[in-house]
């Protein structure tokens, strides 16, 4: 047996704004509507990961998404240019990844980062 995807399913009655959040965001598109879901891809392939942990990192709260980008820093530079709740600060981490968390619609905590090279 092989696991070939798993999928973050957000629970929202905002579907439209929190689609246009991740969209906007993380340039993200649609790649299925059906009216009750909507799903949003990049049309990368990426491994296969869960992660279970007891704290974030750096006495942070556990996120409920990672979300690996190739510039977080203009990802940072764009959430902060449109408002978003910034809950943890562009931070470069002593295990080689920058990061910061910001929270969606949704009130979900999402931690974006970049590894370090």
């Amino acid at each position: 047996m092989t696991v070939k995807r798993i999928v973050a399913n957000l629970a929202t009655q905002a579907k439209s704004s929190t689609a246009e959040f991740y969209a906007d965001l993380f340039g993200l598109h649609v790649v299925m509507d059906l009216g009750w879901i909507t799903t949003l891809a990049s049309g990368e392939t990426a491994g296969v990961q869960v992660s279970i942990a007891s704290e974030g990192g750096s006495g942070s709260p556990v996120p409920d998404l990672s979300i690996e980008v190739d510039d977080v820093d203009a990802v940072f530079a764009i959430a902060k240019e449109r408002g978003h709740e910034i809950a943890y600060d562009l931070t470069d981490e002593p295990w080689g990844v920058r990061r910061f968390y910001l929270r969606d619609p949704t009130g979900k905590l999402l931690n974006v980062l970049s590894h370090r090279t």
